[in-house]
């Protein structure tokens, strides 16, 4: 999205605007890492620290955003899905090794999406807890042609995966398939 394309609607952008963006000021206030002053956001010297050390930071970060946010807020329905991070990080890490669709991952997880009127909210608070978390943290990343379905993305592991977590399941990835 270009400044031309985020301009054309408002000609005012908040930071409540980008989600992404509300969330990292948020940590940063939680784990005192940045604070308010004079009207101004500034780093505290914990802060500027780990600012220096790109992989400190997301060690600080990203743990702390994962497993100790309420993810719930930020999904339609505001429902929690039904595991635990170890088997969501277990199970994504095998399937999402080549790609997997939302379905795909979800179906791994809890069988077949139900045929009740209202299985869409287990599925989405699937994807706003866990799957767009991951996203946001940059260990999966969500590919979708342009103008399509976000239930038409598929999930891929970045780089940052394999280098950041240490899994149950990392022996049932061939090395070959490791990046």
């Amino acid at each position: 999205m270009g400044y031309d394309e985020l301009f054309s609607v408002n000609k005012v952008l908040n930071e409540y605007d980008f989600p992404p963006l509300e969330l990292v000021h948020f940590l940063l206030i939680e784990l005192k890492l940045g604070r308010h002053y004079k009207g101004q956001f500034m780093l505290t010297k914990q802060g500027a620290a780990r600012l220096e050390n790109p992989a400190q930071l997301l060690n600080t970060l990203v743990p702390f955003y994962l497993f100790n946010i309420d993810h719930s807020a930020y999904s339609r329905s505001g429902e929690q899905p039904l595991g635990t991070w170890d088997v969501w990080l277990n199970v994504i890490n095998v399937e999402a090794e080549n790609a997997a669709t939302e379905l795909e991952l979800y179906q791994v997880l809890y069988g077949p999406l139900s045929d009740e009127p209202m299985a869409w909210r287990a599925m989405s608070a699937f994807y706003s807890c866990v799957l767009r978390p991951l996203c946001w943290a940059g260990v999966l990343i969500e590919h979708r042609d342009q103008g399509s379905k976000r239930s038409d993305a598929v999930y891929l592991k970045t780089p940052l995966w394999p280098a950041w977590l240490r899994l149950d399941t990392d022996n049932m990835v061939l090395p070959a398939q490791r990046h």
